[in-house]
């Protein structure tokens, strides 16, 4: 490993602290979007994609966001560009998500707290998806508290609707999934509460904090009943409104899924999947046996 990579590696890593507790997986982070341009993402998917001889069979969720439209749709072609590449099906196997939910970002707050706003990059969803009914779009969202926030979403969404037969009375919603939710920004650990993954330097020493910004996006146990209800809540209004194509969006569950017993209680909330990230963080590949219920 080059002292460039050791380097960016040891950034990341003490960009999030775990709490201190054997039993309580939780963590903060601080983290931002990713330091790699698209490019390399889509590069590294379509080598994994084409790995396998008798095709794929593991989907890919390829989350991007921007604030502006021209580039999103830039990024959402630059896909396409992939899935048109690819043979043996393994184009079905890619997916887009919207990420309206990263905490962390200095001067920017998570769109999906502002629905409205996402009207522009929105309208560029729903036209690539007209162009092109095959792709699978989602939308991250982050941790809603309260109903008028949940109702945002579904409005404006319901705008997306494009009619799928030559009546125009049956509305087809681009939108696939919601995953629920992101981290819960503005969270704070003190030092002497978390274990951090690597050694402080000297200005961290000085820190109170667990992370070098202070404030971060929590994650894991400490999040799970939140998200929870973010799951249940959407599963109860998308069965209840009355659109068909809302029926079909699913949800993908996250946020605590730290055991099998969460991941059940995901699914029971709604969810279709499950995802997890504090404690992939924590056990590496062994946490999906942990999800599983293999191992303790």
């Amino acid at each position: 490993m080059s002292v460039f990579h050791y380097v960016h590696n040891l950034m990341i890593l003490r960009q999030v602290a775990f709490v201190n507790s054997d039993y309580n997986v939780t963590t903060i982070n601080s983290y931002g979007y990713s330091p790699h341009p698209l490019s390399v993402y889509l590069a590294w998917v379509k080598e994994l994609l084409q790995q396998s001889e008798n095709g794929p069979k593991k989907p890919f969720i390829i989350s991007i966001t921007s604030s502006d439209p021209a580039k999103l749709r830039r990024m959402m072609q630059d896909i396409q560009y992939l899935r048109m590449e690819l043979v043996n099906n393994a184009q079905s196997f890619i997916g887009i998500e919207l990420n309206t939910s990263c905490p962390n970002i200095l001067d920017s707050p998570p769109t999906g707290y502002a629905f409205s706003s996402l009207l522009p990059l929105l309208t560029v969803l729903k036209e690539e998806y007209a162009k092109d009914p095959t792709l699978t779009i989602g939308l991250k969202l982050p941790p809603f508290v309260y109903r008028d926030q949940f109702n945002a979403v579904i409005d404006g969404i319901k705008n997306l609707c494009l009619s799928d037969d030559i009546s125009g009375s049956i509305p087809a919603c681009p939108i696939a999934f919601f995953t629920c939710t992101n981290t819960l920004g503005n969270s704070l650990f003190f030092k002497e509460q978390s274990a951090r993954l690597t050694p402080s330097t000297e200005d961290e020493e000085i820190s109170p904090f667990a992370v070098p910004t202070g404030l971060g996006g929590l994650a894991g146990d400490a999040l799970h009943a939140l998200a929870l209800g973010n799951v249940y809540t959407f599963s109860k209004i998308l069965g209840e409104a009355g659109i068909p194509s809302f029926r079909k969006i699913a949800i993908i569950g996250v946020g605590g899924v730290t055991s099998k017993a969460a991941a059940e209680r995901m699914r029971k909330a709604g969810a279709t999947v499950v995802g997890c990230a504090t404690l992939l963080g924590k056990e590496g590949i062994k946490a999906f046996e942990i999800i599983a219920g293999e191992v303790a």
